[in-house]
């Protein structure tokens, strides 16, 4: 998670200059071992540099968020590309809207910004599967970031679509691509695999060429650089300001003994996981460590600018660190600049070490972002079939049917909505990869084969609920089974009452596990150690519906009972007249989903924390019409179901901690 920034402001308008008065074969980006410096046209060069993730940032703010970068004294950002965002299906490429990664990167040549570009194929980033396809585990036995012929072949489709539209951006064929990283970290992961680095060696060297610097990412660990290292692959390491710098590049130097000092990932902030406490780095130490690097002449990429998910998947990853910690829906980890695009006292610090070095751009930081608190909107559940309506209450037209009655629609009520195409029948629970299901959730409905008068236990197998069931017998919610957590559920019912879990993919783990992360019940559901058999299964196409506009014709009703397991909530609110950036609080509310106007702002924790609030960019937003909100609620909804729109957001309440006095 890193960003580059260039030396100095003469630099960078030289770099404008070299674009359009030097041919491509002037133009150089190299290594000099013997001045232990990088060497650009000849001259010694040192980056500065800061990550941004275009995927987590939304497209209209792509020049606010690199402009900002670059008057922080930034001459070089560091750009991620994660494979599964693009190639959401074996062959099928999306390369529009959001995910259109030329464009971003002839934005920051346009700004003047340099690029260090790191496109995996495996890349971390806390990001589903760091990156992976899901589509992958669709072959249940391969082996993920090795030399199995079956992930090669995949990996090499993949590079052969990506590396043609990256190689005319490289700074020696004229544009501002000055290193690309192949793989990521990879002395982490266990299988040390060298016949799989040589691999995408020569297959960046054939799409790329011989010119372009390529080079690894390791921790300072001897046994992560003994394997994540490779001959012909600069290798650098990364580090946080807790570390000491000497030792740390001491690191570097053992297995690159001469050339640029170099840190790739220095760590501005760190992760949050849901339930645990907000991470925070203060400025001073994160400033103090900078200047020690930058006076020892080391090139550095910081995690500057973590931005939020802001897609219309569930992305977020998950860390596996002897037990499953799926990361936080927002990607601000005490960033230096917010995920609204806000410059913080970090940044401010930041540039000031800068300024020790090399002159700063001239003028002043843009502002941040304006923020508007909308205040409460009420919201009611949603209906499924009207009285007297023969469609679903969305089709039914409130005027043709004033004095329809409605029935309430949990989530269980509207599988036909939710999965069109029915469900399939098998004697065994199915994974979501069996299903070719990649995220978001499934029902896995049966019955009771026989009468349970007094409480019998319903159990999971060990390691077999990825990652949350939501249990209803007869409709009725009974409780939630857990990866790493809860696996037992006590239930009391009669021979044929309906059993349905609704299972949620809490992220694919993306850093810390050695093993595929595959999805749902990976295992049979026993009632008192007998085992359930006869399921069917519904894959649920929930985005899909909201984005097509399900639920917006459902009609308002008071939700007075009803509040508990998993349903569907709805509700509209206006804008004065402008559509800027805001965070929803929900107060009372447990664990969901909020889409507005269809598109998926992510998951809420309430319950757990630490993240309280939701960012919601201002350009999803509508102006002059009314904005469409769904929320779907999982465990319990509150009594008076509202949200609260406010101008700033809430990161560090955890574990159920009373919000009363924000609210």
């Amino acid at each position: 998670l890193a960003r580059n920034g260039l030396p100095a402001l003469a630099l960078l308008l030289a770099a404008g200059l070299l674009h359009t008065q030097a041919s491509p074969s002037t133009r150089s980006f190299q290594l000099d071992y013997e001045h232990n410096c990088f060497r650009k046209d000849g001259a010694p060069f040192r980056y500065i540099s800061g990550s941004i993730h275009y995927a987590r940032v939304p497209r209209p703010a792509w020049r606010d968020r690199l402009l900002k970068m670059y008057m922080s004294g930034l001459s070089t950002v560091q750009v991620y590309i994660p494979w599964n965002y693009h190639e959401t299906q074996p062959g099928v490429y999306d390369f529009t809207g959001n995910r259109d990664v030329e464009a971003f990167l002839d934005l920051t040549a346009e700004l003047g910004l340099l690029v260090i570009l790191r496109p995996g194929p495996y890349i971390c980033a806390e990001w589903e599967m760091g990156g992976l396809p899901a589509w992958l585990l669709w072959k249940p036995d391969i082996v993920l970031r090795t030399s199995d012929p079956a992930y090669l072949a995949a990996v090499d489709s993949w590079l052969h679509i990506l590396l043609p539209k990256i190689k005319p951006r490289l700074y020696q064929q004229g544009g501002n691509i000055i290193s690309v990283q192949v793989e990521n970290e990879y002395g982490s992961y266990y299988a040390c695999d060298y016949g799989y680095l040589r691999h995408l060696l020569g297959s960046f060297r054939a799409l790329l060429g011989s010119e372009v610097l390529l080079f690894t990412t390791d921790s300072t660990g001897a046994e992560e650089l003994r394997c994540g290292t490779l001959q012909g692959l600069y290798a650098t390491v990364d580090f946080g300001p807790g570390s000491n710098v000497t030792e740390a590049f001491g690191a570097q130097r053992r297995v690159e003994p001469m050339g640029p000092l170099i840190n790739s990932e220095y760590y501005t902030g760190w992760l949050d996981y849901w339930g645990e406490a907000h991470a925070s780095t203060s400025a001073a130490q994160v400033a103090r460590g900078l200047e020690d690097m930058l006076q020892l002449g080391a090139s550095i990429n910081m995690q500057v600018s973590p931005f939020l998910q802001l897609t219309s998947l569930p992305w977020p990853g998950a860390d596996y660190k002897d037990q499953y910690k799926p990361v936080t829906t927002s990607y601000d980890y005490d960033a230096p600049l917010l995920e609204a695009g806000d410059p913080t006292e970090k940044l401010f610090a930041i540039r000031t070490v800068i300024g020790k070095f090399q002159p700063l751009p001239v003028g002043p930081l843009p502002p941040a972002t304006p923020k508007y608190a909308y205040g409460r909107v009420a919201l009611w559940k949603v209906s499924a079939y009207p009285e007297g309506c023969a469609a679903p209450a969305w089709h039914c037209s409130a005027g043709q049917h004033p004095s329809l009655s409605l029935q309430y629609a949990d989530l269980l009520d509207v599988l036909d909505v939710l999965c069109p195409s029915g469900p399939i029948q098998s004697q065994f629970p199915l994974t979501f990869e069996a299903l070719k299901q990649a995220y978001g959730f499934m029902v896995y409905h049966t019955q009771l084969p026989w009468d349970v008068p007094d409480p019998a236990t319903l159990s999971a197998p060990p390691h077999s609920i990825s990652d949350r069931g939501y249990v209803m017998l007869q409709k009725e919610y009974q409780g939630t089974l857990e990866r790493d957590g809860q696996t037992t559920l006590h239930v009391i019912g009669r021979a044929g009452d309906t059993l349905d879990i609704l299972l949620e993919n809490m992220g694919r783990i993306s850093f810390g596990a050695n093993t595929s992360d595959f999805k749902g019940l990976l295992g049979n559901l026993s009632l008192n150690s007998r085992p359930l058999s006869n399921w069917l299964i519904y894959p649920l196409a929930i985005d899909t519906a909201v984005q097509q506009g399900w639920p917006q014709a459902a009609l308002p009703k008071s939700s007075s009972g009803g509040r508990v397991g998993p349903a569907f909530y709805t509700g509209t609110f206006e804008t004065p007249g402008i559509a800027w950036d805001t965070f929803v609080k929900f107060p009372g509310w447990s664990k969901g989903l909020l889409w507005i106007n269809g598109f998926n702002l992510g998951r809420y924790w309430t319950r757990r924390g630490p993240q309280q609030t939701l960012f919601v960019p201002g350009s999803v937003l509508h102006v002059g019409r009314p904005n469409n909100i769904t929320v779907l609620e999982l465990e319990e909804a509150p009594p008076t179901p509202l949200l609260l729109f406010l101008d700033q957001p809430l990161y560090n309440r955890t574990l159920g901690c009373s919000t009363t006095a924000t609210e």
